[in-house]
């Protein structure tokens, strides 16, 4: 029977470990939990950190799904490693070839194309271009929604545009944001099927209104009610998960990552084994093992 690999985003654990994060340390404790895929996210690519990642392959059995690059600044001057640059892209390469990975995702578009139209068709056109050199490398490019890929431009999604100016990048699509952007995922998933070897396994809650104490102030009431929305483990939430899988599965999807970008207090590692223990609970304990 086909299946796929699930997996664990390192965002959901390596903020909270900085600036004291051990690579070969937190996939020691993920191999404990089960799982043996991961992908690398706001983790600096280091020499330190990259060998960890390779000890990890080597000695855990390991599977890298995919790092992250960026084809250039999130903000201009933000300093980091990106595409646009020649030996900041012979060195991403070879960070990928170090940990046995085929795959680069991209976080978001850089804010400066936020409300245009055409920045982010621009944006879209140099990504494909760098995909196309990627592919030369053995490597594809992937590009990750958020919600704000759901503004609209002449009646069409940001997202729906950013697919249909490019032919050589695929999508990273993650459930919990197309839900708070406004769609069903299950059947926008079906829409992207055949260039969506990566899925983002995120669930979504509404939490308790907790209002501000004293006298009555509209400004905090509305900060309060606004910040309900949240993220949750996997199973824990309203989103149909395995029905999300399944369409991911039909649809090409090789990797599902659990990713929780915000774990409320919870340590991240108790919060991946609650959406563990529900993911085995809807019939996927052997979507584990490499």
């Amino acid at each position: 029977m086909k299946k796929g690999l699930i997996g664990v985003q390192m965002s959901t654990i390596a903020p909270s470990k900085m600036p004291r994060f051990d690579a070969f340390e937190s996939m020691q404790k993920l191999t404990d939990l089960g799982f043996h895929c991961v992908e690398i996210s706001q983790v600096p690519m280091t020499a330190e950190n990259v060998a960890g990642f390779r000890k990890a392959v080597e000695e855990l059995g390991m599977k890298v799904s995919s790092c992250t690059a960026a084809v250039s600044p999130m903000m201009p001057g933000m300093p980091g490693e990106y595409l646009s640059d020649p030996d900041d892209f012979k060195k991403i390469v070879e960070d990928c070839r170090t940990l046995r990975c085929d795959m680069l995702r991209i976080g978001m578009l850089p804010m400066t194309c936020m409300g245009s139209r055409q920045k982010a068709v621009d944006f879209a056109k140099e990504a494909d271009e760098m995909a196309a050199r990627l592919k030369e490398e053995g490597i594809d490019l992937y590009y990750h929604n958020h919600h704000v890929e759901f503004t609209r431009y002449d009646g069409k999604y940001l997202l729906d545009i950013l697919r249909d100016s490019t032919q050589n990048i695929g999508f990273e699509l993650d459930t919990h944001w197309i839900h708070r952007g406004g769609e069903e995922p299950v059947s926008f998933i079906k829409k992207y099927a055949g260039r969506i070897r990566l899925l983002h396994l995120k669930d979504y809650r509404i939490g308790e209104v907790k209002m501000p104490q004293g006298p009555f102030d509209a400004k905090a009431f509305m900060e309060a009610f606004n910040g309900i929305v949240q993220f949750a483990e996997v199973g824990e939430g309203t989103l149909p998960i395995k029905d999300c899988i399944e369409a991911g599965l039909a649809g090409g999807s090789e990797y599902f990552l659990i990713e929780q970008d915000e774990c409320y207090g919870r340590d991240p590692f108790e919060s991946l084994r609650i959406s563990r223990d529900n993911l085995i609970g809807m019939g996927y304990a052997d979507w584990f093992d490499v």
